[in-house]
């Protein structure tokens, strides 16, 4: 694991408050795919990624997305998750949109088209709501 689960939670009383946690648990860079990372991203020289991620709900119910993670490079550009998703992409995947209620988690390898030869620095959770995301750094290799 790259880092400790994080656990976070609503901050309000309201009906719906929730407690979760998550964790990248992995990152690999280079598979490949019937689709192009460079047909994707619009740029030559990109490949495939994945970051293993799992997100537990530990009370309440909360809506989990893929639009939460981001890829960070030390030149302070950003990667998204693919928009697409193909039949030979990594399993198992991780959902693109999941409510988490409590005892229940997602996890899977959410797909990045990536600069090849790049390493990012981190990867990023930052949904919506969230005060200050929370990032794991990525070892060097």
């Amino acid at each position: 694991m790259l880092k400790d689960e994080w656990a976070f939670g609503s901050t309000d009383d309201a009906d719906e408050a929730f407690e979760a946690s998550v964790a990248v648990l992995g990152y690999k860079q280079g598979f490949t795919s019937v689709g192009k990372a460079s047909e994707e991203s619009g740029e030559p020289g990109y490949e495939w990624a994945y970051a293993d991620i799992k997100t537990c709900a530990a009370k309440g119910s909360y809506l989990e997305s893929t639009t939460s993670w981001t890829l960070y490079y030390a030149d302070g550009s950003r990667v998204e998750p693919s928009s697409s998703t193909w039949a030979d992409f990594p399993k198992p995947e991780y959902p693109a949109e999941v409510t988490l209620t409590a005892g229940k988690c997602a996890r899977g390898k959410l797909a990045f088209p990536v600069p090849g030869g790049k390493r990012p620095e981190s990867v990023i959770y930052a949904p919506s709501g969230l005060d200050e995301p929370q990032e794991w750094t990525l070892a060097k290799s």
